[in-house]
C-alpha cells in the first residue's frame, strides 16, 4: 500500500510540474481537458459558480463542487491565460458564462476571457479560472499551493459563511 501511495505521489509530482509549463498553443491537450466532466460545462452553457467548504475553508467551487483555482502567472484583467499547451492536462479552464449559484452572491466581479481556440473561459475578480484534474471529488482542494502558482479562492459570500 505504502509503495502504491509513492507511486501515485511521484506521479502527480510531474504532472503538477508539466502543469505549470506553458507553451505557445493549447493543441488537442486542451480540447479533451474541455470536454472533461471536472472542468465545467461546454462554452454555450453557463458556469455556474458555488461555495464549498473544503479543507482550505470556504472556498469558489463549480457547480459540481470540485474547487476552483487561479493562477499565480495569470494577470489580473489580461484577455489571454498564461495556462496552454501541457498545463491544459492538469488544470482545465472554467468555461462559459459565468454566474452565480442561485441565491448565492460572491464577493468580485465576474467575467470571461476567449482562449485562442474561441473558448470563452470563465473569470472571476479578472482572473481565469481552473479546476484540478487530480481534485476526483467535489470539496477536494489538493492543487492549493501547487508549484507556488495555484491558489484556491477564498470566498466569505452570502452562502460561505465565516471563516
Amino acid at each position: 500500500m505504502r509503495h502504491r501511495m509513492l507511486a501515485v505521489s511521484g506521479v502527480l509530482g510531474v504532472l503538477l510540474l508539466a502543469g505549470c509549463r506553458t507553451s505557445a498553443a493549447p493543441g488537442s491537450a486542451y480540447a479533451s481537458a474541455a470536454a472533461s466532466p471536472s472542468g465545467a460545462s461546454a462554452s454555450a452553457s453557463p458556469a455556474v459558480l458555488t461555495v464549498r467548504k473544503t479543507p482550505a475553508g470556504y472556498v469558489l467551487a463549480n457547480a459540481t463542487g470540485h474547487t476552483i483555482y487561479w493562477f499565480a502567472r495569470d494577470h489580473r484583467g489580461s484577455p489571454r491565460s498564461a495556462c496552454t499547451g501541457r498545463c491544459l492536462l492538469v488544470w482545465l479552464p472554467v468555461t462559459g458564462h459565468p454566474v452565480a449559484a442561485k441565491g448565492l452572491t460572491l464577493d468580485a466581479v465576474l467575467g470571461t476571457i476567449t482562449r485562442p481556440d474561441g473558448v470563452v473561459q470563465a473569470t472571476y475578480d479578472g482572473y481565469p479560472l481552473y479546476t484540478f484534474a487530480s481534485d476526483s471529488a467535489p470539496g477536494q482542494a489538493h492543487g492549493d499551493g501547487a508549484a507556488g502558482a495555484w491558489h484556491v479562492i477564498p470566498e466569505k459570500s452570502s452562502a460561505g459563511g465565516s471563516w
